[in-house]
Protein backbone atom coordinates (compact mmCIF):
# COMPACT_ATOMS: atom_id res chain seq x y z
CA UNK A 1 0.00 0.00 0.00
CA UNK A 2 3.05 2.29 0.05
CA UNK A 3 3.23 4.77 -2.83
CA UNK A 4 5.78 7.18 -4.23
CA UNK A 5 4.34 10.62 -5.04
CA UNK A 6 7.28 11.69 -7.21
CA UNK A 7 5.57 10.91 -10.52
CA UNK A 8 2.02 11.20 -11.84
CA UNK A 9 -0.68 13.88 -11.60
CA UNK A 10 -0.01 15.91 -8.41
CA UNK A 11 -3.64 16.74 -7.59
CA UNK A 12 -4.80 13.18 -8.20
CA UNK A 13 -2.02 11.76 -6.03
CA UNK A 14 -2.71 14.19 -3.19
CA UNK A 15 -6.45 13.51 -3.29
CA UNK A 16 -5.84 9.75 -3.31
CA UNK A 17 -3.50 10.17 -0.34
CA UNK A 18 -5.79 12.62 1.48
CA UNK A 19 -8.98 10.58 1.08
CA UNK A 20 -8.10 7.84 3.60
CA UNK A 21 -6.77 10.54 5.93
CA UNK A 22 -10.03 12.40 5.60
CA UNK A 23 -12.09 9.29 6.27
CA UNK A 24 -9.93 8.51 9.28
CA UNK A 25 -10.27 12.04 10.66
CA UNK A 26 -14.01 12.00 10.04
CA UNK A 27 -14.30 8.66 11.80
CA UNK A 28 -12.34 10.00 14.76
CA UNK A 29 -14.47 13.12 14.93
CA UNK A 30 -17.62 11.05 14.48
CA UNK A 31 -16.57 9.15 17.55
CA UNK A 32 -15.92 12.44 19.37
CA UNK A 33 -19.40 13.61 18.41
CA UNK A 34 -20.98 10.32 19.51
CA UNK A 35 -18.94 10.47 22.71
CA UNK A 36 -20.11 14.03 23.41
CA UNK A 37 -23.68 13.12 22.44
CA UNK A 38 -23.75 10.14 24.82
CA UNK A 39 -22.25 12.24 27.62
CA UNK A 40 -24.51 15.24 26.97
CA UNK A 41 -27.76 13.34 26.37
CA UNK A 42 -27.29 10.65 29.03
CA UNK A 43 -25.32 12.45 31.75
CA UNK A 44 -26.48 16.03 31.16
CA UNK A 45 -25.09 19.40 30.08
CA UNK A 46 -22.78 19.66 33.10
CA UNK A 47 -21.13 16.35 32.23
CA UNK A 48 -20.63 17.63 28.68
CA UNK A 49 -19.01 20.73 30.14
CA UNK A 50 -16.75 18.49 32.26
CA UNK A 51 -15.48 16.68 29.18
CA UNK A 52 -15.02 19.91 27.24
CA UNK A 53 -13.59 22.08 30.02
CA UNK A 54 -10.06 20.76 29.47
CA UNK A 55 -10.16 20.39 25.68
CA UNK A 56 -7.60 23.15 25.12
CA UNK A 57 -5.01 21.57 27.41
CA UNK A 58 -5.62 18.22 25.74
CA UNK A 59 -4.93 19.93 22.43
CA UNK A 60 -1.76 21.44 23.92
CA UNK A 61 -0.33 18.15 25.20
CA UNK A 62 -1.70 15.72 22.64
CA UNK A 63 -1.05 18.27 19.90
CA UNK A 64 2.61 18.31 20.88
CA UNK A 65 2.64 14.52 20.64
CA UNK A 66 0.96 14.49 17.22
CA UNK A 67 3.07 17.36 15.90
CA UNK A 68 6.31 15.76 17.03
CA UNK A 69 5.40 12.43 15.45
CA UNK A 70 4.40 14.17 12.22
CA UNK A 71 7.74 16.00 12.26
CA UNK A 72 9.65 12.76 12.74
CA UNK A 73 7.99 11.53 9.56
CA UNK A 74 9.40 14.35 7.39
CA UNK A 75 12.98 12.99 7.14
CA UNK A 76 11.56 9.50 6.59
CA UNK A 77 9.50 10.79 3.65
CA UNK A 78 12.48 12.65 2.24
CA UNK A 79 14.76 9.61 2.32
CA UNK A 80 11.99 7.40 0.95
CA UNK A 81 11.60 9.80 -1.98
CA UNK A 82 15.38 9.73 -2.49
CA UNK A 83 15.44 5.86 -2.34
CA UNK A 84 17.92 5.99 0.56
CA UNK A 85 16.66 2.99 2.56
CA UNK A 86 19.52 2.90 5.07
CA UNK A 87 19.08 6.51 6.23
CA UNK A 88 15.31 6.03 6.22
CA UNK A 89 15.57 3.07 8.64
CA UNK A 90 18.06 4.97 10.82
CA UNK A 91 15.50 7.76 11.09
CA UNK A 92 12.75 5.27 11.99
CA UNK A 93 14.76 3.76 14.87
CA UNK A 94 15.93 7.07 16.31
CA UNK A 95 12.43 8.51 15.91
CA UNK A 96 11.04 5.60 17.91
CA UNK A 97 13.56 6.28 20.68
CA UNK A 98 12.60 9.96 20.82
CA UNK A 99 8.90 9.05 20.89
CA UNK A 100 9.46 6.82 23.94
CA UNK A 101 11.34 9.63 25.71
CA UNK A 102 8.48 12.06 25.01
CA UNK A 103 5.95 9.52 26.29
CA UNK A 104 7.75 9.04 29.62
CA UNK A 105 8.29 12.75 30.27
CA UNK A 106 4.82 13.97 29.30
CA UNK A 107 2.85 11.17 30.96
CA UNK A 108 4.67 11.68 34.27
CA UNK A 109 4.58 15.47 34.29
CA UNK A 110 0.98 15.89 33.13
CA UNK A 111 -0.42 13.27 35.51
CA UNK A 112 1.28 14.91 38.50
CA UNK A 113 0.19 18.41 37.48
CA UNK A 114 -3.40 17.58 36.52
CA UNK A 115 -5.05 19.43 39.48
CA UNK A 116 -2.95 22.53 38.84
CA UNK A 117 -3.85 22.46 35.14
CA UNK A 118 -7.58 22.43 35.91
CA UNK A 119 -7.08 25.28 38.37
CA UNK A 120 -5.29 27.35 35.70
CA UNK A 121 -8.21 26.70 33.34
CA UNK A 122 -10.63 28.12 35.94
CA UNK A 123 -12.83 25.00 35.76
CA UNK A 124 -16.06 25.67 37.71
CA UNK A 125 -16.46 23.82 41.01
CA UNK A 126 -19.68 22.10 39.95
CA UNK A 127 -17.88 20.18 37.16
CA UNK A 128 -14.37 19.88 38.64
CA UNK A 129 -14.49 16.25 39.83
CA UNK A 130 -15.74 14.88 36.53
CA UNK A 131 -13.29 17.04 34.59
CA UNK A 132 -10.40 15.70 36.70
CA UNK A 133 -11.45 12.06 36.28
CA UNK A 134 -11.65 12.48 32.52
CA UNK A 135 -8.37 14.37 32.10
CA UNK A 136 -6.17 12.19 34.34
CA UNK A 137 -7.13 9.06 32.37
CA UNK A 138 -6.38 10.82 29.07
CA UNK A 139 -2.96 11.79 30.42
CA UNK A 140 -2.17 8.27 31.65
CA UNK A 141 -3.01 6.89 28.21
CA UNK A 142 -0.62 9.18 26.30
CA UNK A 143 1.89 6.37 25.51
CA UNK A 144 -0.83 4.65 23.45
CA UNK A 145 -1.63 7.91 21.68
CA UNK A 146 2.04 8.36 20.80
CA UNK A 147 2.36 4.74 19.65
CA UNK A 148 -0.39 5.14 17.05
CA UNK A 149 0.66 8.63 15.94
CA UNK A 150 4.31 7.72 15.40
CA UNK A 151 3.66 4.48 13.53
CA UNK A 152 0.91 6.05 11.40
CA UNK A 153 3.32 8.91 10.60
CA UNK A 154 5.92 6.37 9.43
CA UNK A 155 3.36 4.67 7.19
CA UNK A 156 2.14 7.97 5.73
CA UNK A 157 5.72 9.05 5.05
CA UNK A 158 6.09 6.14 2.65
CA UNK A 159 2.80 6.96 0.94
CA UNK A 160 0.49 4.60 2.85
CA UNK A 161 -2.47 6.49 4.25
CA UNK A 162 -4.92 3.61 3.83
CA UNK A 163 -3.56 1.27 6.52
CA UNK A 164 -3.67 3.84 9.37
CA UNK A 165 -7.24 4.62 8.29
CA UNK A 166 -8.29 0.96 8.39
CA UNK A 167 -6.87 0.47 11.87
CA UNK A 168 -8.36 3.74 13.03
CA UNK A 169 -11.75 2.61 11.69
CA UNK A 170 -11.51 -0.58 13.73
CA UNK A 171 -10.59 1.35 16.87
CA UNK A 172 -13.39 3.90 16.37
CA UNK A 173 -16.03 1.18 16.10
CA UNK A 174 -14.56 -0.43 19.21
CA UNK A 175 -14.51 2.97 20.89
CA UNK A 176 -18.20 3.55 20.30
CA UNK A 177 -19.15 0.20 21.81
CA UNK A 178 -16.82 0.70 24.77
CA UNK A 179 -18.16 4.21 25.26
CA UNK A 180 -21.74 2.99 25.47
CA UNK A 181 -20.72 0.05 27.67
CA UNK A 182 -18.66 2.10 30.14
CA UNK A 183 -21.17 4.96 30.41
CA UNK A 184 -24.55 3.27 30.05
CA UNK A 185 -23.86 -0.20 31.50
CA UNK A 186 -20.99 0.22 33.96
CA UNK A 187 -22.12 3.75 34.96
CA UNK A 188 -18.54 5.07 35.02
CA UNK A 189 -19.61 8.52 33.85
CA UNK A 190 -17.01 10.83 32.32
CA UNK A 191 -14.19 8.50 33.37
CA UNK A 192 -15.80 5.77 31.26
CA UNK A 193 -15.62 7.98 28.18
CA UNK A 194 -11.89 8.51 28.76
CA UNK A 195 -11.24 4.78 29.34
CA UNK A 196 -13.00 3.91 26.09
CA UNK A 197 -10.88 6.45 24.19
CA UNK A 198 -7.54 5.25 25.56
CA UNK A 199 -8.37 1.57 25.04
CA UNK A 200 -9.26 2.12 21.39
CA UNK A 201 -6.08 4.13 20.78
CA UNK A 202 -4.02 1.30 22.23
CA UNK A 203 -5.66 -1.15 19.82
CA UNK A 204 -4.97 1.03 16.77
CA UNK A 205 -1.31 1.51 17.75
CA UNK A 206 -0.72 -2.21 18.29
CA UNK A 207 -2.34 -3.02 14.94
CA UNK A 208 0.00 -0.56 13.17
CA UNK A 209 3.02 -2.18 14.85
CA UNK A 210 1.99 -5.69 13.87
CA UNK A 211 1.33 -4.60 10.28
CA UNK A 212 4.79 -3.06 9.91
CA UNK A 213 6.53 -6.07 11.45
CA UNK A 214 4.74 -8.67 9.34
CA UNK A 215 3.93 -6.90 6.04
CA UNK A 216 6.50 -4.18 5.33
CA UNK A 217 9.95 -5.74 5.32
CA UNK A 218 11.66 -2.64 3.94
CA UNK A 219 10.62 -0.73 7.08
CA UNK A 220 11.88 -3.39 9.47
CA UNK A 221 15.14 -2.43 11.11
CA UNK A 222 18.37 -4.29 10.45
CA UNK A 223 21.02 -4.76 13.11
CA UNK A 224 23.10 -1.86 11.82
CA UNK A 225 20.08 0.46 12.05
CA UNK A 226 19.44 -0.21 15.73
CA UNK A 227 21.88 2.36 17.09
CA UNK A 228 21.39 5.83 18.45
CA UNK A 229 23.09 8.27 16.10
CA UNK A 230 23.66 11.95 16.62
CA UNK A 231 22.98 13.07 13.03
CA UNK A 232 19.53 11.40 12.69
CA UNK A 233 18.50 12.50 16.20
CA UNK A 234 19.53 16.08 15.43
CA UNK A 235 17.59 16.05 12.16
CA UNK A 236 14.52 14.46 13.76
CA UNK A 237 14.52 16.92 16.65
CA UNK A 238 14.97 19.84 14.24
CA UNK A 239 11.72 18.77 12.56
CA UNK A 240 9.74 17.12 15.37
CA UNK A 241 10.19 19.61 18.20
CA UNK A 242 9.26 22.70 16.18
CA UNK A 243 6.16 20.95 14.79
CA UNK A 244 5.20 19.78 18.28
CA UNK A 245 5.81 23.24 19.70
CA UNK A 246 3.80 24.80 16.90
CA UNK A 247 0.78 22.70 17.93
CA UNK A 248 1.36 23.46 21.60
CA UNK A 249 1.98 27.16 21.18
CA UNK A 250 -1.26 27.41 19.23
CA UNK A 251 -2.98 25.52 22.04
CA UNK A 252 -1.70 27.98 24.66
CA UNK A 253 -3.84 30.64 23.02
CA UNK A 254 -6.75 28.19 23.08
CA UNK A 255 -6.15 27.59 26.79
CA UNK A 256 -6.27 31.32 27.50
CA UNK A 257 -9.47 31.54 25.45
CA UNK A 258 -11.02 28.53 27.20
CA UNK A 259 -10.04 29.83 30.63
CA UNK A 260 -11.77 33.12 29.82
CA UNK A 261 -14.81 31.24 28.54
CA UNK A 262 -14.92 28.96 31.60
CA UNK A 263 -15.22 32.08 33.72
CA UNK A 264 -18.46 32.96 31.93
CA UNK A 265 -20.31 29.97 33.42
CA UNK A 266 -21.39 26.45 32.51
CA UNK A 267 -23.86 27.58 29.81
CA UNK A 268 -21.06 29.19 27.80
CA UNK A 269 -18.82 26.18 28.47
CA UNK A 270 -21.49 23.78 27.19
CA UNK A 271 -22.25 25.94 24.15
CA UNK A 272 -18.57 26.33 23.35
CA UNK A 273 -18.01 22.57 23.74
CA UNK A 274 -20.84 21.72 21.36
CA UNK A 275 -19.67 24.27 18.80
CA UNK A 276 -16.08 23.12 19.11
CA UNK A 277 -17.07 19.51 18.36
CA UNK A 278 -18.70 20.63 15.12
CA UNK A 279 -15.70 22.82 14.29
CA UNK A 280 -13.32 19.89 14.82
CA UNK A 281 -15.44 17.73 12.52
CA UNK A 282 -15.44 20.31 9.72
CA UNK A 283 -11.69 20.86 10.13
CA UNK A 284 -10.91 17.27 9.07
CA UNK A 285 -10.58 18.05 5.33
CA UNK A 286 -8.15 20.88 6.12
CA UNK A 287 -5.95 18.48 8.08
CA UNK A 288 -6.09 15.81 5.36
CA UNK A 289 -5.27 18.23 2.55
CA UNK A 290 -2.46 19.86 4.53
CA UNK A 291 -0.88 16.50 5.43
CA UNK A 292 -1.12 15.30 1.82
CA UNK A 293 0.53 18.50 0.58
CA UNK A 294 3.30 18.16 3.18
CA UNK A 295 4.13 14.54 2.31
CA UNK A 296 3.90 15.28 -1.44
CA UNK A 297 6.30 18.24 -1.23
CA UNK A 298 8.65 16.38 1.12
CA UNK A 299 8.93 13.34 -1.17
CA UNK A 300 9.47 15.54 -4.23
CA UNK A 301 12.06 17.54 -2.34
CA UNK A 302 13.95 14.30 -1.74
CA UNK A 303 13.50 13.37 -5.39
CA UNK A 304 14.72 16.85 -6.50
CA UNK A 305 11.59 17.78 -8.52
CA UNK A 306 10.97 21.53 -8.02
CA UNK A 307 8.11 21.89 -10.54
CA UNK A 308 6.04 19.29 -8.70
CA UNK A 309 6.56 21.12 -5.41
CA UNK A 310 5.09 24.31 -6.86
CA UNK A 311 2.15 22.49 -8.43
CA UNK A 312 1.45 20.64 -5.18
CA UNK A 313 1.29 23.90 -3.21
CA UNK A 314 -1.12 25.76 -5.47
CA UNK A 315 -3.42 22.86 -6.28
CA UNK A 316 -3.81 21.80 -2.64
CA UNK A 317 -4.42 25.38 -1.51
CA UNK A 318 -7.16 25.88 -4.11
CA UNK A 319 -8.96 22.76 -2.89
CA UNK A 320 -8.63 23.84 0.75
CA UNK A 321 -9.97 27.37 0.18
CA UNK A 322 -12.98 26.18 -1.85
CA UNK A 323 -13.83 23.67 0.87
CA UNK A 324 -13.49 26.40 3.53
CA UNK A 325 -16.05 28.57 1.76
CA UNK A 326 -18.57 25.71 1.51
CA UNK A 327 -18.07 24.58 5.12
CA UNK A 328 -18.33 28.17 6.34
CA UNK A 329 -21.73 28.59 4.71
CA UNK A 330 -22.97 25.42 6.41
CA UNK A 331 -21.79 26.69 9.80
CA UNK A 332 -23.46 30.06 9.25
CA UNK A 333 -26.88 28.73 8.28
CA UNK A 334 -27.06 25.35 10.08
CA UNK A 335 -24.75 25.66 13.09
CA UNK A 336 -27.48 25.95 15.75
CA UNK A 337 -29.45 23.05 14.27
CA UNK A 338 -26.37 20.83 14.18
CA UNK A 339 -25.72 21.62 17.85
CA UNK A 340 -28.89 19.69 18.75
CA UNK A 341 -26.79 16.54 18.32
CA UNK A 342 -25.26 17.26 21.72
CA UNK A 343 -28.01 18.85 23.79
CA UNK A 344 -31.79 18.69 23.78
CA UNK A 345 -33.87 21.42 22.16
CA UNK A 346 -35.02 22.55 25.59
CA UNK A 347 -31.49 23.82 26.34
CA UNK A 348 -32.15 27.03 24.42
CA UNK A 349 -29.32 29.05 25.97
CA UNK A 350 -26.72 26.40 25.18
CA UNK A 351 -27.95 26.06 21.58
CA UNK A 352 -27.91 29.82 21.11
CA UNK A 353 -24.33 30.00 22.41
CA UNK A 354 -23.15 27.19 20.14
CA UNK A 355 -24.95 28.60 17.10
CA UNK A 356 -23.44 32.04 17.64
CA UNK A 357 -19.92 30.59 17.96
CA UNK A 358 -20.27 28.67 14.68
CA UNK A 359 -21.99 31.51 12.81
CA UNK A 360 -19.26 34.02 13.62
CA UNK A 361 -16.58 31.51 12.66
CA UNK A 362 -18.15 30.57 9.34
CA UNK A 363 -17.46 33.94 7.69
CA UNK A 364 -13.70 33.42 7.99
CA UNK A 365 -13.41 29.65 7.61
CA UNK A 366 -11.74 29.90 4.18
CA UNK A 367 -8.66 31.43 5.83
CA UNK A 368 -8.00 28.15 7.62
CA UNK A 369 -7.39 26.52 4.22
CA UNK A 370 -4.62 28.99 3.42
CA UNK A 371 -3.15 28.65 6.91
CA UNK A 372 -3.08 24.84 7.03
CA UNK A 373 -1.62 24.24 3.57
CA UNK A 374 0.97 27.02 3.87
CA UNK A 375 2.09 25.79 7.27
CA UNK A 376 2.27 22.10 6.33
CA UNK A 377 4.14 22.72 3.07
CA UNK A 378 6.61 24.95 4.91
CA UNK A 379 7.19 22.15 7.43
CA UNK A 380 7.44 19.48 4.72
CA UNK A 381 10.26 21.43 3.07
CA UNK A 382 12.24 21.43 6.30
CA UNK A 383 11.49 24.96 7.60
CA UNK A 384 9.80 23.97 10.83
CA UNK A 385 10.89 26.98 12.86
CA UNK A 386 9.17 29.32 10.40
CA UNK A 387 5.94 27.39 10.96
CA UNK A 388 6.40 27.79 14.72
CA UNK A 389 6.23 31.56 14.29
CA UNK A 390 2.78 31.18 12.74
CA UNK A 391 1.78 29.26 15.86
CA UNK A 392 3.11 32.09 18.03
CA UNK A 393 1.05 34.54 15.99
CA UNK A 394 -2.09 32.46 16.58
CA UNK A 395 -1.35 32.24 20.28
CA UNK A 396 -0.85 35.99 20.64
CA UNK A 397 -4.00 36.81 18.69
CA UNK A 398 -6.21 34.45 20.73
CA UNK A 399 -4.66 35.62 23.99
CA UNK A 400 -5.12 39.30 23.20
CA UNK A 401 -8.78 38.83 22.28
CA UNK A 402 -9.43 36.66 25.37
CA UNK A 403 -7.59 38.83 27.89
CA UNK A 404 -8.49 42.26 26.53
CA UNK A 405 -12.00 41.92 25.12
CA UNK A 406 -13.88 39.17 27.00
CA UNK A 407 -14.28 41.46 29.99
CA UNK A 408 -16.09 44.04 27.86
CA UNK A 409 -17.82 41.94 25.21
CA UNK A 410 -18.24 38.60 27.04
CA UNK A 411 -19.03 35.54 24.94
CA UNK A 412 -19.05 37.60 21.73
CA UNK A 413 -15.29 38.07 22.06
CA UNK A 414 -14.87 34.29 22.43
CA UNK A 415 -16.80 33.84 19.17
CA UNK A 416 -14.27 35.96 17.27
CA UNK A 417 -11.04 34.70 18.87
CA UNK A 418 -10.36 31.76 16.52
CA UNK A 419 -10.81 33.61 13.25
CA UNK A 420 -8.73 36.53 14.51
CA UNK A 421 -5.92 34.05 15.14
CA UNK A 422 -6.27 32.39 11.72
CA UNK A 423 -6.26 35.61 9.71
CA UNK A 424 -3.35 37.02 11.71
CA UNK A 425 -1.28 33.87 11.15
CA UNK A 426 -2.08 33.90 7.41
CA UNK A 427 -0.48 37.32 7.03
CA UNK A 428 2.81 35.73 8.12
CA UNK A 429 2.80 32.10 6.95
CA UNK A 430 1.44 32.56 3.40
CA UNK A 431 4.26 34.83 2.12
CA UNK A 432 6.72 32.80 4.19
CA UNK A 433 5.58 29.60 2.48
CA UNK A 434 5.99 31.20 -0.95
CA UNK A 435 9.51 32.25 0.02
CA UNK A 436 10.41 28.74 1.24
CA UNK A 437 9.07 27.13 -1.93
CA UNK A 438 10.99 29.61 -4.06
CA UNK A 439 14.18 29.05 -2.05
CA UNK A 440 13.85 25.25 -2.20
CA UNK A 441 13.05 25.07 -5.92
CA UNK A 442 15.88 27.48 -6.74
CA UNK A 443 18.28 25.28 -4.77
CA UNK A 444 17.12 22.11 -6.54
CA UNK A 445 17.34 23.72 -9.98
CA UNK A 446 20.87 24.90 -9.23
CA UNK A 447 21.85 21.37 -8.21
CA UNK A 448 20.40 20.00 -11.44
CA UNK A 449 22.34 22.52 -13.53
CA UNK A 450 25.58 21.59 -11.76
CA UNK A 451 24.98 17.91 -12.50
Amino acid sequence: MTKSMTSGNPLKLMIQFAFPLLLGNLLQQTYNIIDAAIVGQCLGAKALASVGASSSVQFLVLGFCMGSCAGFGVPIAKYYGANDSDRMRNSIFNGAFLTIVIAVILTTACSLLCPQILHILSVPEDIYQNAYAYLIIIFLGMPFTLLYNYLSSVLRSVGDSKTPFLFLAISVVLNIFLDAFCILVLKWGCAGAAIATITSQAVSGILCLLFILHRLDFLCLKKENRHLRFAPIKELLSMGLPMGLQFSITAIGSMVMQSANNGLGSVCVSGFTAGMRIKQFTMCPFDAIGTAASVFCSQNYGAAKPDRIRKGLWQSMLVAVVYGIVAGLIMIFAGRTLSMIFVGKEAVDVLDASGKYLRCMGFFYWSLGILNVSRMVTQGLGHSMRAVISGVTEMLARSIVSLCFVGSFGYTAICFADQTAWVSACFYIFPTCLYCVHKTTKKLMKQQNVQ
